[in-house]
């Protein structure tokens, strides 16, 4: 998807608009492999990037045997990941989120889970296989979506009431002991430090063991607007910026998902990128372990000038 003020870059995959070699990005050091449970959402924020809400199929539930499958493949093709990722949608709208949790706790992985701790993981049978899950420790790990740290704010992009539902969610996950972390995002234009000072206090308020100042435990992430125009990326870039190609998301993860109507999973290159066919790498992870073209705005503006990544 091209946005207007884009027009005429990210086209050919190999090319810039100007003639230059794109720049790649090769799989050199694989250390999460997500999966995304499918988009259905107990809510509809103003600015998802992925379009979640409680009527969006796009992306349909994964299955438990589908996520042992890919773990299976992991050990076949001696990827070394660390973290197992899960992400939607709302994770917990997915009958067997517990679950696939359980096989990649018990295959030895640390697990990530997405959550924005509202009802969903409220339900008792949920509550019920997370307590289950308790002798893991601090192998699991939740990221809380705080959009921001005042309710005004982060209801204003949640909707109403949805700040309480979520902290009461937060007051179960800490007094049971389990581990936390927090999203939040940058677009109401404060500081990073103001912004950290904020979670700061909220976290204090609440008792929540969770570093504020810490970017692996609150991870703040800019908006991905395509309306804004983004130089396109080449290969002369990672000298001109001091990066290198190890930096960027998709040289250490890949994310599986399984499209409403299709037979099988497949490998998307990058986790914003979910419905961009290109990104699309194939079924399996053998077919994933091929380079990726920096051919999308996210691509510059998220990852390689952003500088941000999904993974702690």
């Amino acid at each position: 998807m091209k946005d207007h003020a884009n027009i005429g870059k990210f086209q050919d995959p190999y090319v810039t608009a100007k003639g230059e070699d794109r720049a790649h990005v090769a799989l050199e050091n694989p250390q999460t492999l997500w999966f995304n449970t499918g988009t259905l959402c107990n809510i509809e924020c103003e600015n998802c990037y992925i379009l979640s809400s409680p009527t969006n199929d796009a992306l349909v539930y994964l299955t438990a045997d589908e996520v042992s499958d890919y773990l299976d493949q992991l050990d076949s093709r001696k990827w070394g990941v660390k973290e197992i990722a899960f992400t939607g949608g709302e994770p917990f709208m997915n009958p067997e989120m517990i679950e696939m949790a359980k096989r990649s706790l018990e295959r030895g992985y640390e697990v990530l889970i997405l959550t924005n701790a509202m009802l969903p993981m409220q339900r008792k049978r949920v509550k019920e296989g997370l307590l289950a899950l308790k002798s893991y420790g601090d192998k699991l790990t939740f990221r809380i979506s705080v959009d921001h740290w005042s309710e005004d704010l982060h209801d204003k992009e949640r909707g109403k009431g949805s700040f309480a539902k979520t902290v009461q969610g937060m007051q179960w996950l800490r007094d049971n002991g389990f581990q936390m972390a927090v999203a939040g995002r940058t677009v109401w234009g404060e500081t990073d430090t103001d912004s950290r000072k904020g979670y700061a206090e909220l976290f204090l308020k609440y008792d929540f063991n969770i570093d504020a100042y810490n970017p692996g435990t609150t991870v703040l992430f800019p908006e991905m607007d395509e309306k804004v125009e983004v130089p396109e990326i080449t290969t002369a870039c990672w000298g001109i910026l001091d990066k290198s190609p190890t930096q960027v998301m998709c040289s250490n993860s890949r994310m599986v998902v399984k499209h409403k109507g299709a037979d099988t999973p497949s490998v998307i290159a990058c986790t914003l990128l979910p419905y961009e066919p290109e990104f699309d790498m194939g079924p399996t992870l053998e077919d994933a372990e091929r380079p990726v073209q920096l051919n999308h705005p996210h691509c510059a503006k998220f990852c390689v000038l952003g500088g941000a990544s999904c993974s702690a």
